[in-house]
């Protein structure tokens, strides 16, 4: 099973909570993230893009960086582990992004994919302009459709001359082309947003559920495996999931009730704000999941919570799902929680038994 980290591009984490740790975002902070991802044998890391946050007391999200010049940056300084950085379809042209994509694919010598978003929260947009009104939410994955086509004739062929709906492109050119192949990824999880990445994606990032409940997102990769097979292709299944974890499970359960006990409600009303701007949303959307009330302090993100030896079982639970490729975590603290992992969770898990620390392969 592959292991990605959904590095802190966005301040304080995944975590709406004044109690939880608290930093902004810089390349320090994500480099030295991202290095130790590769120190420790781990497969990729994923960037988000964020254009506005959440406000509160927390400044949840409030600030951010780039998707994709920290990305470069950290293709720079790396060299074994794959990188994936966030591209807004509203905010930026797709020759842009192919052109982007492709120099730093160059960069990082063919380590580089794409993560293709098509926009939930209005005033992210709205602020700048390019907000195309509320007719949008209904046709977003159309848009998305012909957006992924223009990237994939350019990195492909290197010409576009799509005639679409929303775009149109006459002789637009790319060279030089990326040298590996460029793959997509997506997070749909309504049946919309997954039949548009079994066409058009060649991976799919789903919410892990729940609280230490490994396998309760099975439905949602069996979900996407019939949508591929309809399409006639394969499409690889990653589950997300937040690690709060501690030297004994009770340590780890304070840690999140510390978390929970906090929590920014003033933030969290913002996200359900936006969250509910979409009047019509597909019942398994990410929005809706995201506002679920159950847990929105961590977003609903699956949490795989207890001591070392717990989350290591957890985890190997988790690769039994049929159709699993990969995880992709997020953490509390990114600096420790990424080298807990790596000297302490990872090392007992049966399914990552064949990783050897970069550092130990490197001797």
């Amino acid at each position: 099973m592959e292991i990605g980290v959904f590095i802190p591009i966005g301040s304080n984490g995944w975590l709406i909570s004044t109690t939880s740790p608290r930093y902004r975002p810089s390349f320090e902070l994500n480099r030295d993230v991202t290095l130790s991802a590769e120190r420790y044998g781990l497969d990729f890391v994923l960037s988000m893009i964020k254009l506005r946050g959440f406000g509160g007391t927390s400044e949840f999200w409030d600030h951010n960086l780039d998707s994709f010049t920290l990305m470069a940056g950290l293709a720079a300084v790396t060299s074994r582990i794959r990188l994936y950085a966030t591209v807004p379809t509203l905010a930026v042209p797709p020759a842009i992004a192919a052109r982007m994509a492709s120099t730093i694919d160059s960069i990082s010598n063919g380590r580089f994919g794409l993560n293709v978003i098509t926009g939930w929260q209005r005033p992210e947009y709205s602020q700048m302009g390019l907000w195309p009104g509320d007719d949008y939410f209904a046709h977003r994955y159309r848009y998305a459709a012909e957006y992924v086509q223009v990237l994939r004739d350019l990195w492909e062929r290197g010409v576009s001359d799509l005639r679409g709906e929303f775009f149109t492109m006459r002789d637009c050119k790319l060279s030089p082309r990326p040298k590996a192949d460029m793959k997509v990824i997506c997070a749909g999880t309504s049946d919309p947003g997954m039949e548009f990445t079994a066409r058009y994606a060649d991976y799919n990032f789903c919410f892990g559920k729940g609280i230490n409940t490994p396998t309760a997102c099975t439905d949602l990769v069996e979900r996407m495996q019939s949508f591929a097979g309809k399409a006639g292709r394969t499409v690889a299944s990653y589950a997300l999931f937040m690690v709060i974890t501690g030297e004994t499970d009770e340590e780890a359960e304070a840690k999140w009730r510390l978390y929970r006990d906090g929590a920014d409600l003033q933030a969290l009303s913002w996200l359900v704000e936006q969250a509910t701007a979409d009047k019509n949303p597909a019942g398994g959307s990410n929005v809706r999941h995201v506002v679920d009330p159950k847990s929105m302090v961590n977003l609903n993100i699956g949490l795989l919570l207890g001591s070392h030896a717990k989350v290591a079982r957890l985890l190997d639970e988790v690769a039994t799902i049929p159709g699993l490729a990969g995880v992709l975590l997020t953490f509390d603290e990114f600096i420790s929680g990424t080298r807990i992992f790596g000297e302490r969770i990872q090392p007992l898990m049966q399914c990552r038994r064949h990783v050897t620390p970069f550092a130990q392969a490197a001797e």
